[in-house]
């Protein structure tokens, strides 16, 4: 059964006289994966939570499938939540918590015997059902948690956070195991993380967010190839940052020499996914470029290629991490990570190559 279509209009939330959110609009096609993503009080559980029933809306709707839901409880609002901290039951099997919102639901117990048997496959669960929860591995823990969200077949699956309590390794493992059970079952999914890497792989479109509001919206390509603004750059790993003078021409921008760079002719692209320079509606003059550190890479002089932004700098730091060194270099006042597989010796100069697609401009 496919999931149902969310659509959340200018939802507003607030705790006394602090607003969490500010008119907060979704929308969440059916079977459709999408995460929230943001740092620590953005706002993105309080938005969970209001679809979930368990926040109150003080302004807005919130529509399932057309219906309006905003005053019905969290037990009539066709959805289920995986929670972060697992939530089983210490003193029920594996089985039992499985089965425990089918028997909410006054399902029979033939039924639930029935379904409970057809989740413990579907997770890979077979044989651990009389084995009490306390006796499962972190990552099983999970699963059952799943499961028993799973069971009474939601229309709609929240989940807060639920890969946090995991080691590293597991986690890669199951967040992948949770993405192709959604797709197989088309069932739509709210996910909310803070995690950048696990947004881009486990969702279809992400929803970034800062205080109270969404900041941009878009598919895992879009909002980390073409960040809406400086925000969104930084959050999505760009963030090291410089100030350039440009003058825009018809397909290329002129970067002017500075105290720490030399002059550039960067391309820039019109097409989202298209090669060049991402040039968000900065101005003549002054700009801001956001750039990652794993687009940077070492030169020496007369290394650098034609249509990059070179910065000039010295080696400050080096450390071996293994393959290759990892180089602090000084520019100016910053400082900026490169990885390189020579060995360069502190205070050499050098320059720091950036290709002109590495490069997000922004008006200063």
């Amino acid at each position: 059964m496919p999931g149902d279509a969310l659509t959340v209009e200018r939802v507003a939330v607030a705790f006394g006289a602090t607003e969490v959110l500010k008119g907060v609009s979704l929308e969440v096609a059916p079977g459709e994966f999408v995460a929230l993503l943001g740092s620590s009080g953005c706002g993105k559980t309080t938005l969970l939570r209001a679809i979930s029933g368990f926040a109150p809306v003080r302004s807005g709707r919130i529509l399932v499938a057309g219906r309006d839901i905003t005053g019905l409880p969290p037990e009539r609002r066709g959805m289920a939540m995986v929670f972060q901290s697992y939530a089983l039951w210490p003193h029920m099997t594996t089985a039992q918590n499985i089965a425990y919102g089918l028997r909410l639901r006054g399902r029979g117990r033939a039924e639930r015997a029935r379904r409970v048997e057809e989740v413990l496959a579907l997770l890979g669960l077979e044989g651990l059902g009389s084995r009490p929860v306390t006796q499962l591995s972190g990552g099983q823990r999970q699963r059952v948690a799943l499961g028993r969200a799973l069971a009474v077949n939601p229309g709609i699956l929240l989940l807060d956070e639920p890969l946090s309590n995991l080691d590293a390794r597991i986690r890669q493992t199951v967040r992948h195991e949770i993405k192709a059970l959604q797709g197989q079952l088309g069932i739509t999914a709210i996910h909310v993380t803070h995690d950048r890497e696990e947004a881009m792989v486990m969702a279809d479109r992400i929803a970034i967010m800062d205080a109270g509001t969404i900041v941009q919206l878009g598919p895992p390509e879009e909002v980390y190839n073409r960040p809406a603004s400086p925000f969104v750059a930084a959050f999505m790993g760009a963030d090291n940052v410089i100030e350039l003078a440009i003058r825009r021409g018809e397909r290329a921008v002129e970067v002017a020499a500075g105290a720490d760079n030399d002059a550039a002719l960067l391309s820039f692209g019109t097409r989202p996914g298209e090669d060049g320079l991402h040039l968000e509606g900065a101005p003549d003059g002054k700009v801001i470029a956001h750039f990652r550190s794993e687009a940077a890479r070492l030169v020496r002089a007369g290394e650098a290629p034609q249509g990059s932004l070179i910065l000039r700098g010295r080696i400050s730091q080096s450390s071996y991490p293994g393959g290759f060194y990892r180089y602090a270099v000084a520019v100016g006042e910053r400082q900026f990570m490169v990885d390189d597989p020579r060995r360069i010796g502190a205070g050499e100069p050098v320059g720091v190559c950036l290709p002109a697609a590495a490069l997000h401009l922004y008006p200063a």
